[in-house]
């Protein structure tokens, strides 16, 4: 191959293709695979490097370099040079601009293994990008820019990478042609990066001086160039890392259940993927989190039964009895099993310009589980940009896009779990907004609380349904929302006075007095509303469990929270009522003279004003109090709701 800077390369094919085609794919087939990213700081020439594999392996075809070749005259940032980066910056904005802005995943082969590398963004607001790259890596290639030395992203992603559990760290510092391949720089580098990766527990990384645009150290070694340099080149130490399949299939045997797969009434199998160990039939295995144990009966696969299953194959698993097991169960090895528990600490990386709010109800899910989870406030935030380290531990409320946190984390339902510094199937998870459905944080979990395996539930003679039956009726929460002034609470006691009169037992959570006693700790900030609606809501299970007819007025201005006491309780005992009144009519209302502060500037976070309302899409029951008088509100509800037995 001749240098790409004078003329095109003349590309050999794999005397194996022509001789035996079969024995070539059989040979390719069975390499191992490594998974790689690229991190680091803008413009450090992630997407240079691979371009530069990418053409070295021999992975470009004909029109490919064409049109390269055309591209890196026309947008490129090399002259008449082949401009690399262009092989992977393939969006518009990114060849504009000259920076990386998605995940981009390259394919590409060597004689020894086959490559899976993702160049993730080095801009901080794209770090959420680089966390999704990172999550299924086996290894990270830093890459620090020689003429700048290490950079605030240099450490952010070399404490991301860490993290989320990528032993495997190459610090490439790129660029040497132009610091004259000078030995002093590049040992300066190292000796900075030595310092920071001890401070945070970094115990060993491979330091190699290239040039992704001249090729240096990366397919051919040693570099006439860099002389004093005796190490591997790129290429070689990437052929050599072990992959994490290779352990993982040590470790005991863990499948999460994707799917229970019944073709016919004669066959019911459990579908997933190995994370961990391998399996066979004979093998005693249990069920978590029920504890249910069974033999594997046989392990299948697209092409029929096999002897054996290990970690990275996905098949399904039947067993000898018809235990109880679903989706998101995980079948592991009955004398090791991994635990269950509904309380965490773990580490977050938040994803979402909207910042964290504490105490709200977030989807999460862990391998195939997905459940409610409520984040509290982080115990402290990780500053990644402390020049001494990342060890720097910060107060924090919440955390804000690409901040790290550790927080504790409560689940509605035990989670089947491990710590994800043993397992990252078991270990990883991700947050997802419920009304937007977008992933807004990422995480690790360190351990389960000891508290949430010493708490239990207590069996108790008299149920839910005796309280019920004793009061001749079914426990409902009537729940009143609406903005301020809209008349929530008259009509909320209009109708509980008509309950009464039927001889129904109820009772009435108002937002004001609540506050005197209960929530009065709690100001108006949106966590502080947000904690204040799940304390309300568990005081209402309660109460149901007693058997009552519980009324609450709240303005309760976040459908997420409202979702979240909606799924506190059973079935059909949710009851929504908007008291719909524009604000225009609140406001003229205004009997408490809260819409005058809020104007003023008196009060703050007062909803409608400088806090939103979100307003329920679909509710039980609608009253437009304009339209509408109190007592016709009030009647309105309870032919609704009848009967209530």
């Amino acid at each position: 191959m001749t240098d790409p800077a004078n003329q095109a390369p003349t590309y050999e094919t794999d005397a194996l293709i022509a001789d035996d085609i079969d024995a070539y794919l059989d040979q390719h087939q069975n390499k191992s695979l490594l998974r790689f990213i690229t991190c680091g700081s803008v413009d450090d020439g992630k997407s240079t490097l691979i371009g530069r594999l990418l053409y070295d392996s021999k992975m470009i075809f004909e029109d490919q370099l064409a049109a390269l070749e055309n591209d890196s005259k026309k947008v490129g940032t090399q002259g008449q040079d082949i401009d690399f980066a262009l092989l992977v910056d393939g969006l518009a904005a990114e060849r504009e601009q000259g920076i990386t802005i998605d995940v981009a995943y390259r394919f590409f082969a060597t004689e020894k293994r086959k490559f899976i590398v993702a160049d993730t963004p080095g801009h901080e607001q794209y770090t959420r990008n680089m966390v999704t790259g990172a999550s299924t890596a086996d290894c990270a290639i830093i890459l620090v820019d020689a003429r700048k030395g290490m950079l605030v992203q240099t450490r952010r992603h070399s404490y991301l990478a860490h993290l989320l559990g990528i032993k495997h760290l190459v610090l490439a510092v790129n660029k040497m042609d132009l610091v004259e391949y000078s030995q002093d720089v590049f040992d300066g580098i190292v000796a900075d990066y030595t310092a920071f990766a001890d401070s945070i527990g970094i115990e060993a990384f491979t330091a190699i001086p290239i040039s992704g645009f001249k090729g240096d150290n990366i397919t051919a070694a040693p570099s006439e160039n860099t002389p004093w340099y005796s190490g591997p080149a790129l290429i070689d130490h990437l052929e050599t890392i072990e992959i994490a399949n290779t352990t993982a299939q040590e470790q005991a045997f863990r499948m999460p259940v994707q799917w229970v797969n019944r073709p016919n009434l004669d066959f019911r199998g459990f579908s997933g993927l190995v994370s961990t160990g391998s399996v066979a039939p004979g093998d005693t295995v249990r069920i978590v989190p029920s504890g249910k144990t069974s033999t594997v009966k046989s392990v299948v696969t697209f092409d029929g039964e096999q002897d054996e299953a290990v970690a990275g194959q996905s098949v399904t698993i039947t067993l000898d009895d018809e235990v109880d097991c679903s989706r998101g169960d995980v079948i592991a090895a009955a004398d090791n099993p991994p635990e269950a528990s509904d309380q965490f600490e773990a580490t977050i990386v938040w994803m979402d310009e909207e910042a964290l709010k504490p105490g709200r109800g977030y989807w999460l899910k862990l391998a195939s589980q997905m459940v409610t989870a409520t984040v509290q406030e982080p115990k402290y935030e990780i500053n990644v940009n402390s020049v001494g380290g990342a060890d720097e531990r910060l107060a924090a409320k919440t955390l804000a896009l690409n901040s790290i946190g550790v927080a504790e984390i409560r689940t509605d339902r035990p989670v089947t779990f491990e710590p994800y510094a043993d397992s990252r199937s078991l270990g990883g998870f991700i947050l997802i907004d419920k009304i937007t459905n977008a992933t807004v944080g990422a995480g690790m979990l360190n351990f389960s609380l000891r508290r949430a395996s010493n708490v239990h539930w207590q069996a108790t003679t008299i149920t839910r349904d005796d309280h019920a039956d004793l009061k001749n009726q079914r426990p409902r929460v009537l729940w009143f929302t609406g903005l301020s002034g809209s008349g929530k609470s008259t009509i909320a006691n209009a109708v509980e006075q008509r309950l009464n009169l039927m001889n129904r037992h109820t009772f009435l959570l108002d937002g004001d007095n609540v506050r005197h006693g209960l929530n009065k700790d709690l100001g108006f900030t949106e966590a502080d509303r947000i904690e204040n609606i799940r304390r309300v809501g568990e005081v209402a299970k309660l109460m149901t469990d007693a058997g009552l007819i519980v009324l609450t007025a709240f303005i309760s201005p976040f459908r997420a929270e409202r979702d979240m006491v909606r799924s506190m309780m059973d079935e059909c005992e949710f009851i929504e009522i908007f008291v719909d009144t524009p604000l225009d009519v609140a406001e003229k209302r205004d009997v408490k003279g809260l819409y005058k502060k809020a104007r003023s500037g008196e009060l703050k976070n007062f909803t409608g004003i400088d806090s939103p309302y979100e307003a329920p899409d679909t509710p039980e029951i609608r009253v437009n109090t304009v339209e509408m008088t109190v007592e016709e509100a009030a009647d309105h509800i309870v032919s609704q709701i009848m009967p209530l037995k």
